[in-house]
């Protein structure tokens, strides 16, 4: 059985997600990682800045994801019939991809913000 082209995408979105989340946890230095763990038994904002921007880039790549997905099978079935159309669709698809973009951007003013 083939894999469709909604379950590939959403497979490399969550590898997007996944990576998103490693790069975000590994750019800190250990000491900082550890200033991190310290402040999120202490209630501290540090932690909180950290998960949201994860959470605002994981979601809006999931997002980014399943939009290309739906978009991408629509714009091969009217390809298919209209070859002509192909700038059309290359926007749209664009569009879809920018609401990842939105999401680090997001994620860098919030990590920008908490310090």
């Amino acid at each position: 059985m083939r894999p469709s082209l909604r379950s590939s995408a959403l497979l490399l979105a969550c590898a997007t997600v996944v990576a998103a989340a490693a790069t975000l946890l590994l750019q800190m230095p250990p000491a900082a990682a550890a200033d991190a763990v310290r402040t999120a038994t202490d209630g501290g904002t540090t932690a909180w800045a950290l998960m949201a921007a994860a959470i605002a880039a994981g979601l809006a790549t999931l997002a980014a994801g399943y939009a290309v997905a739906v978009v991408g099978s629509a714009a091969v079935g009217a390809l298919a019939e209209k070859p002509e159309l192909f700038g059309r669709v290359l926007v749209l698809v664009g569009l879809a991809e920018g609401i990842a973009i939105y999401g680090l951007i997001v994620a860098v003013l919030i990590l920008n913000r908490a310090g």
